[in-house]
């Protein structure tokens, strides 16, 4: 991507700045990824700051590109710009540093987007806008912690303010002061000290407003940061501390009023830590440390409607930091990482000791979000479930890639929930790892799925055309029964499956499915099937009404 040097900030400067932020966090990924111990050792945060600027930039490229659509040579202003940014960095945030990373680009954008028939930005606009940016993803942390991100981009701020000149001189004000900062993080924080080295999160700043830099000037400045334990521009062994805290991250988006949004970071910070909250106008990105994953969902729930939830356990040393110290952190030796279509799901595979990723409906996940999974498992062999036939290839894209990064990963090819549920209850992590696999493949193989879901269209289907509104039971994934009642329909596709024969029937109840269906099936079962048992799990919102698995 060119760089043409240049006096303001514009809607070109805002995709040329998220293209280069991009490429530069990729090459950046593992060594912040290497050096990331606080607020946990999960390694992840270089990773977490990529995808976060990945969404950022796709938005801003849509933005573009819908322009270039509607109107020859037409691009959008800088207010449409950095909206775009900001927007897709909240929808895209990942982990407490990705996070506070889309708060800083709201920030800027709020200031930015202030005036939005003006087609760039001057020096002063840049000034206030790092300032903001400083402010309000303070303002969004629960408990402000110095020596983190939120010191570097303050002292980028206070730089920025301070500085005579362009937009590009802004810009190399504020990536200098950030830089000083991020050095004298291990002075402000003593886990960073004893592991001798900086702030991921704070480098992984520094590393976007170089981009900034290369951005309005052409020149793309070092990003190297010297310590007194010695330059951090590789990975680096870092130490790890005791296990003291929550051991669940659960994220997710959330559509809710400011005054539910004021309740529920109360009600957050009661049950954890690492709480950042950041957002507004009806959309918000909450991200908390908890022992009760279900809690904080729940908290979401009563605030207004949680979506795209990401519950992640923290393996074997990814913990919360305190005073000693302790050998560095080990890799479990296997680990299973699953997609789960809704947050009950995902507390049901969490409680088993799964690393688990949420696919809301319509939006599965992509191979990279697959692969952050595993390397949050952290582990040296790992079990991947996918759950549905259509992320076959998706996961094994991310196997593959996982496989070179020196993890032995097995894909089994679950295509759906229940027969992920099937493999996970004969998982026996101290079996032999292929021992283990064919254990759960089998298990997975012998569980016959079904699902039982509303029609959205008319179509043709292997049981007759059905039209929009109609109630549709699949067994293992084609169209079956076509009916009017859900209970009715879910019925039938029970009786369906249990002619060929049964021992334990899995329900997974929706949050749309009929009140009285679970016991009404259940009673089914119980009066119709002698010998076989029934279990009954709440899936939330998971697309379907119902989830039936027979083994």
């Amino acid at each position: 991507m060119a760089q043409v040097p240049q006096t303001f900030f514009d809607a070109l400067a805002v995709r040329t700045w998220c293209g280069l932020a991009l490429e530069a966090l990729g090459r950046a990924r593992e060594e912040i990824d290497a050096i990331n111990v606080y607020p946990v050792a999960d390694g992840d945060t270089g990773t977490n700051l990529y995808l976060t600027v990945e969404s950022a930039a796709a938005a801003v490229d849509a933005v573009f590109i819908g322009h270039e659509a509607g109107s020859e040579g037409s691009v959008p202003s800088l207010a449409d710009a950095v909206r775009a940014m900001a927007h897709g960095a909240l929808i895209g945030a990942r982990g407490n540093s990705g996070t506070i990373l889309a708060q800083l680009l709201r920030g800027m954008a709020q200031v930015l987007a202030a005036d939005s028939d003006s087609a760039h930005a001057d020096a002063g606009g840049l000034r206030l806008a790092l300032r903001h940016a400083a402010d309000s993803a303070r303002q969004a942390v629960a408990h402000p912690v110095e020596g983190t991100v939120l010191t570097v981009a303050s002292a980028a701020a206070e730089a920025a303010i301070g500085a005579e000149g362009d937009c590009g001189t802004v810009a190399r004000a504020a990536y200098d002061g950030a830089r000083a900062a991020l050095a004298a993080t291990p002075y402000q924080l003593a886990v960073l000290e004893r592991a001798g080295v900086v702030d991921a999160g704070g480098r992984g700043l520094v590393t976007v407003l170089a981009a900034l830099v290369e951005t309005l000037t052409g020149e793309k400045p070092a990003v190297t940061v010297t310590y007194a334990r010695g330059p951090v521009d590789s990975p680096a062994e870092c130490v790890s501390l005791p296990e003291v805290g929550p051991a669940f991250e659960v994220i997710y988006l959330l559509e809710a009023e400011d005054a539910a949004v004021t309740r529920l970071r109360e009600r957050l910070d009661a049950l954890g830590d690492s709480l950042v909250v950041v957002g507004g106008d009806g959309l918000w990105n909450v991200h908390v440390h908890v022992d009760d994953a279900g809690a904080a969902v729940e908290a979401g729930v009563e605030a207004g409607r949680p979506y795209r939830i990401r519950i992640t356990h923290f393996g074997v040393g990814d913990v919360h930091t305190t005073g000693a110290e302790r050998p560095p952190r080990e890799r479990a030796q296997r680990a299973v990482v699953a997609v789960v279509p809704g947050p009950g799901l995902a507390g049901l595979y969490t409680e088993a000791g799964a690393t688990t990723v949420l696919a809301r409906p319509g939006e599965p996940p992509a191979s990279g979000e697959l692969v952050q999974a595993v390397r949050r498992a952290h582990a040296r062999e790992v079990v991947l479930l996918p759950n549905d036939a259509e992320l076959r290839h998706t996961a094994a894209a991310a196997a593959e890639q996982a496989r070179a990064e020196g993890i032995r990963v097995a894909l089994i090819p679950t295509r759906s929930a229940v027969q992920g549920i099937a493999a996970l209850a004969v998982h026996e992590p101290e079996r032999r790892f292929d021992e283990d696999v064919v254990s759960m493949t089998s298990a997975a193989g012998a569980t016959r799925y079904a699902e039982v879901a509303v029609a959205e269209r008319q179509s043709w289907t292997m049981a007759g055309i059905c039209q929009a509104g109609d109630v549709l039971g699949l067994i293992d994934g084609d169209v079956a029964v076509i009916g009017a009642d859900v209970t009715a329909t879910a019925e039938t596709v029970l009786d369906r499956m249990l002619a060929a024969g049964g021992e334990l029937v899995t329900l997974v109840l929706g949050d749309e499915a009929p009140d009285g269906i679970a016991g009404h099936l259940e009673a089914r079962v119980r009066e119709s099937y002698l010998a076989v048992d029934t279990v009954v799990y709440r899936g939330g919102r998971q697309g379907a009404l119902l989830l039936i698995g027979v083994e």
